[in-house]
């Protein structure tokens, strides 16, 4: 089993975080998906997908609220020690 064949194992502290701060913004929070994925460079990409409709209160004004979840998961990246990318992702 290579290091990158379970997802969650990649960034656990980094998911989690992402997910409750998504989860807490959106009116569905049941439609959130958060999916792991290897990015470029050995980072980590972490991919969201919400309900219809919430894309834009997780994107923000000028997209300030996606930019500071970015920040937000990329700190907490480091407790697993590896380097994130956060996409959101319209369906």
């Amino acid at each position: 089993m290579s290091d990158r064949d379970a997802n969650t194992l990649d960034a656990p502290v980094a998911i989690a975080v992402l997910t409750h701060i998504v989860r807490s913004i959106v009116d569905d929070p049941d439609a959130v998906r958060v999916s792991c994925e290897e990015g470029k460079g050995g980072s980590v990409l972490l991919e969201v997908r919400v309900g219809p409709g919430d894309l834009g209160r997780v994107i923000g004004r000028r997209g300030r609220t996606a930019q500071s979840i970015r920040t937000v998961v990329r700190a907490a990246a480091a407790n697993d020690d590896v380097d994130v990318d956060v996409d959101f992702v319209d369906e």
